[in-house]
Formats: C-alpha cells, sequence, structure tokens
C-alpha cells in the first residue's frame, strides 16, 4: 500500500509540473554575438503566459549572471535597471528586445560566435509564488543585430 501512494505522488507530481510548464511559451530566442574580450551580452525573446505570472530571474551556463533587465529613456538619457520581477499577463505576449525589457548576461564564460545555441533557464513564478523553470535554446545573431531576422 505504501509503494501505491508514492507511485501515486510522484505521478500527480510529474502531472503537475508538466502542466505547469506547458502554460508558459517562448519563441524567437535570441543572443547577440560578442566581441573579443567582452563580457556582458543580452538575450531577447518573446515570452507568453496562460495566467498571470512573473519572470522573476534567469541562469545560463554561458554567463555567471542573468537578471532581468529594463532600458528606457528618461529625460533624453537613456538608463537601464534589473527589475526585480517583469509580469506576463494573461495570454498577452512580453516581447524582450534590444532597448526595452531584455536578460542581461555579465560574466560571459565564452565567445558568443554567430550560428552557435545559448541555454537559457527562465524562472517564472505564478501569483501563488509557485516557481517553474523554462528552459529555452537560444541563437547566436550578428553582433549588431537589432533584431533576429
Amino acid at each position: 500500500m505504501k509503494t501505491y501512494f508514492i507511485a501515486l505522488f510522484c505521478a500527480i507530481g510529474f502531472y503537475w509540473n508538466s502542466v505547469a510548464a506547458a502554460d508558459v511559451t517562448v519563441s524567437d530566442a535570441w543572443v547577440r554575438a560578442t566581441a573579443p574580450g567582452q563580457t556582458v551580452g543580452g538575450a531577447y525573446f518573446k515570452i507568453q503566459s496562460a495566467q498571470t505570472a512573473y519572470l522573476v530571474g534567469a541562469s545560463s551556463t554561458a554567463a555567471k549572471v542573468v537578471e532581468v533587465h529594463q532600458m528606457s529613456l528618461e529625460n533624453n538619457v537613456m538608463k537601464m535597471r534589473p527589475l526585480p520581477r517583469l509580469e506576463l499577463p494573461a495570454g498577452s505576449a512580453v516581447e524582450l528586445k534590444p532597448g526595452g525589457y531584455h536578460l542581461m548576461m555579465m560574466g560571459i564564460t565564452r565567445p558568443l560566435v554567430k550560428g552557435d545555441k545559448v541555454d537559457l533557464k527562465l524562472i517564472v513564478e505564478d501569483k501563488t509564488g509557485r516557481r517553474q523553470t523554462v528552459d529555452v535554446k537560444a541563437e547566436v545573431g550578428d553582433i549588431g543585430a537589432t533584431k533576429m531576422r
């Protein structure tokens, strides 16, 4: 009987995580190529959640630190700041792009070369505080690109 309940709870946990992971979709993920010696870069994509949620963090094997950032124009000065979380309104795509919301990759661990892939792990939190990880493969684009295609 004990084995039955353990198997049941494992199955429920697997199902719950599968359903949660399916609620968030990411598309058009890309990262700018880096110049020799460059240690910072940006990652961009479209993200959508079926329910209101928040992008609260990220990581990558290609960088020591990855943060959610926002660029904005204030008094004719472009400013960039980290965000503790980025709201993902239910059913609406949020675009992370140059000059706006983006992932700031700091302490890049290897050159990012056009055509390569970069693994990203996004941390998304729902309104109840439950977190899930979304795995993303981002294509490396041109060094000065403002969009992937």
